[in-house]
């Protein structure tokens, strides 16, 4: 039976790791500290480039106008596993848009919901005031002004005073609740509705702990009532 390594002999065994890094590959995934401790195992750490945690469980645009299509193959993808990606959500929304009018003015929400409800689930849009934002249980789509552009994120969860979205553009980020507010004038979320909702979808791991009630609430598709509880209003926008 092997003794437990000594500090000491810890610390050798990380100078042994890092000494035994191979060359970059192309890929965050493939890359690893590795190497062998003093007892003969082997030690082989992962490694993330920040660009990769950067875009964690996030699809990222590739065009400057693509931004509502990838925040919507984030939440096909991560909330409802479907195999989307940007192109697959733009050839669609491209069937059921306008494309003189995706060519000017780049895909609207109401070109959203149309391609969602072609997929065989629903789209609705509902205004959200301050107070119920903080409620919200759902990953949704919302159009931030960003220096007078308008741009589709993937809002996460509130906590506290601090709003957590998957922006397409620049990865995911926490932004103070105040200035999310400032840069979302409309106060309008764009919510997918299917019955094979993840509840325990990454798009809401939260950064605590979650409590048993947070849990057990996390079951189930997502119900016309319940979406009243996190937060929406009876009226749709459409």
């Amino acid at each position: 039976m092997s003794r437990p390594l000594s500090p000491s002999l810890l610390r050798v065994a990380l100078l042994l790791a890092l000494s035994a890094l191979v060359a970059w590959p192309s890929r965050a995934a493939d890359v690893a500290f590795s190497g062998v401790l003093p007892n003969g195992a082997l030690y082989r750490v992962p490694v993330e480039s920040m660009r990769e945690s950067r875009f964690r469980n996030l699809v990222r645009q590739q065009t400057d106008y693509s931004c509502g299509a990838a925040s919507l193959a984030t939440i096909l993808r991560y909330a409802y596993h479907l195999d989307a990606d940007e192109n697959t959500v733009i050839e669609g929304m491209l069937s059921v848009a306008d494309p003189e009018i995706v060519k000017e003015r780049g895909f609207s929400l109401l070109d959203i919901k149309r391609y969602v409800e072609s997929l065989g689930m629903r789209g609705r849009g509902y205004r959200v005031d301050e107070a119920r934002l903080r409620n919200l249980r759902v990953p949704s789509l919302v159009l931030m002004d960003v220096n007078g552009f308008r741009h589709f994120v993937v809002l996460k969860q509130v906590n506290g005073d601090q709003v957590e979205i998957g922006d397409p553009m620049l990865g995911n980020r926490i932004m103070p609740l105040a200035a999310f507010l400032e840069s979302w004038p409309s106060r309008a979320v764009f919510v997918v509705i299917g019955s094979d909702f993840d509840r325990n979808t990454v798009l809401l791991q939260p950064s605590t702990k979650p409590s048993a009630r947070a849990l057990y609430a996390r079951q189930g598709p997502i119900t016309d009532a319940e979406l009243i509880d996190f937060g929406f209003s009876h009226a749709d926008l459409f």
